[in-house]
């Protein structure tokens, strides 16, 4: 998987590509905020790891030119700044995750791997679906801008199947996503939950939606079924 790493201290730079090299990364350096938009812009990456005090901008500007334009690519913020306000400021901000300097390469590569396993690899602030939107922020889901009240778990699937449209999501993956380790699951629990959630789409107008493809899974499009 190819990792893009925004890092002004060069020796730091090489380190941490190294680090996640023998992780079996490949690792694209760059050092400032511009050749960090410009890869961006040109190359397809898996994952950008960005620090926050670079020469030429702030690291928090080029996170928001990134969700400006909808560049969904997973942003894991590594800095030295460690004050709350900074931590909540790059997570609302748009970052996926924010580690602290200084740091073990251990953590950074488990932090890595976290990111890419999450289901669609990670997006940007706002979902959307024909004339569903659904802010990841303040976990709002509106029909044409119209609010729509759905349970925790719903709107916990919802953003699942949004995060993947288009793309079959299996009952495993949403039993996995959905279910604490250890808590009781019935053996039809997603069956309804699912069931459940189509209606309430349904009822309210929505353009999305959920078709079940028998023994395989669950997909979200704006085709009716």
């Amino acid at each position: 998987m190819r990792l893009l790493l925004i890092e002004d201290n060069l020796r730091l730079a090489e380190l941490v590509a190294a680090g996640l090299g023998e992780a079996g990364f490949a690792v694209d350096a760059v050092h400032t905020a511009q050749a960090g938009e410009h890869a961006l812009t040109t190359t397809p990456y898996e994952l950008a790891i960005l620090d926050l005090g670079l020469p030429d901008a702030d690291g928090m500007s080029l996170l928001a030119t990134l969700r400006r334009r909808e560049d969904s690519t997973p942003v894991l913020i590594l800095t030295a700044r460690d004050g709350l306000d900074d931590r909540l400021r790059g997570l609302n901000g748009g970052a996926d995750d924010y580690l602290l300097k200084p740091f073990a390469m251990e953590e950074l590569v488990a932090r890595v791997r976290v990111l890419l396993r999450r289901p669609g690899r990670g997006l940007g602030l706002q979902l959307r679906q024909g004339n569903l939107g659904f802010d990841t922020v303040s976990r709002e889901v509106q029909i044409d801008g119209e609010p729509l009240l759905l349970s925790r778990r719903e709107t916990d699937a919802l953003e699942l199947l949004l995060r993947r449209a288009g793309r079959v999501v299996s009952k495993p993956a949403l039993e996995d996503a959905l279910y604490a380790f250890g808590e009781e699951v019935g053996s039809n629990a997603v069956e309804v939950l699912i069931h459940r959630l189509r209606k309430r789409l349904q009822a309210a107008g929505a353009d999305a939606h959920i078709h079940t493809l028998r023994g395989i899974g669950y997909l979200l499009s704006d085709r009716e079924p």
